[in-house]
């Protein structure tokens, strides 16, 4: 992909920047409407577009969520790792895509910064020309169809290994560039770039992948984050262990191998976001904070904080409530 494109996709949301900041729960209301987790399109893209692109969110766990549209994910730089069901793993490396329906629910391990994907918001109207182009008798267009109905359809998720075919690669990045630089005219571009896309991914259909060996290793790192999130304070590999009957050996490589940080790593990342978080909104003492988030060695604290943020937490407490 070009350098320009990758440059303005890599650029530092505000809400990242929040991320980074300590507030490292994803904001639902920047998405959805209701309790439920649907991601609506109405947030996501102006009245009256059929399609459009945004970013993946980087530095946080996405909890689990399902969209009221197609969801096509291109994966430009690193890798994202997707819980789909609650239990299909599918790792998403450099130039491969994933196609979600509507129906399916997911989840995606934190992402480094170096991790750039895009996001492709698809309303069903988009796909009239490329569906006509592919016709319906192919694995493409009994999954978009599939996707458009009512209740769960019989593929939640197709993952094309394609990084190596230069032709998908070119059409992914033609409408990227169009719907990024706003080109004119890009709704029938895109469309017609679409269904050129369906049709070379036609060739292929052996690099589909659509099931996962290992959904039981994939969620019981899953259970550990979650554990941390829950347990931040108290937590202890011991204690997972025992709850999720590993072995710690086991488990550590387990969750160093999926999502790329040790359990310690998780556990400190976790225990220092909620920490700035406490700094920024409570008026709660730096002592009490340390305390809070399971520390009792201030020592240790204060040099992993300034090695996070670059500041100590007395300067962060000070540039965040604006003294």
């Amino acid at each position: 992909m070009r350098r320009e494109i990758l440059e303005k996709l890599s650029i530092i949301t505000q809400e990242e920047q929040e991320i980074l900041d300590g507030n490292q729960v994803i904001q639902k209301d920047l998405y959805a409407t209701e309790k439920a987790f649907v991601i609506r399109s109405e947030k996501m893209m102006e009245k009256g577009r059929l399609i459009e692109i945004r970013p993946h969110t980087r530095f946080a766990y996405f909890p689990k969520h399902r969209h009221d549209y197609i969801e096509i994910i291109y994966m430009c730089t690193g890798t994202t790792t997707h819980i789909i069901n609650d239990g299909k793993k599918v790792v998403l490396n450099e130039g491969e895509l994933l196609f979600l329906s509507q129906n399916a629910y997911h989840e995606i391990l934190p992402a480094k910064e170096e991790d750039i994907a895009v996001n492709f918001i698809v309303l069903p109207e988009f796909f009239d020309v490329a569906l006509e182009m592919l016709g319906d008798d192919n694995i493409i267009g009994e999954f978009v169809a599939d996707s458009l109905r009512s209740g769960n359809g019989s593929t939640e998720y197709l993952h094309f290994q394609v990084a190596d075919v230069i032709t998908v690669q070119n059409l992914v990045e033609n409408m990227v560039w169009s719907i990024l630089y706003k080109q004119p005219n890009r709704r029938k571009i895109n469309q017609a770039t679409m269904g050129l896309l369906f049709v070379q991914l036609l060739n292929y259909t052996e690099r589909i992948v659509r099931n996962e060996d290992k959904q039981y290793e994939s969620g019981l790192v899953l259970s550990v984050i979650r554990y941390i999130e829950e347990n931040y304070r108290t937590a202890s590999l011991t204690e997972v262990c025992g709850q999720l009957n590993q072995s710690m050996g086991r488990l550590s490589k387990l969750i160093k191998a999926q999502s790329g940080s040790t359990y310690q790593e998780l556990l400190q990342n976790k225990r220092l976001n909620k920490a700035a978080e406490l700094l920024e909104r409570t008026k709660l003492s730096i002592a009490d904070i340390i305390y809070q988030v399971g520390y009792d060695n201030s020592s240790y604290f204060y040099r992993l904080f300034k090695e996070r943020f670059l500041m100590s937490p007395k300067e962060y407490r000070q540039l965040h409530n604006g003294k």
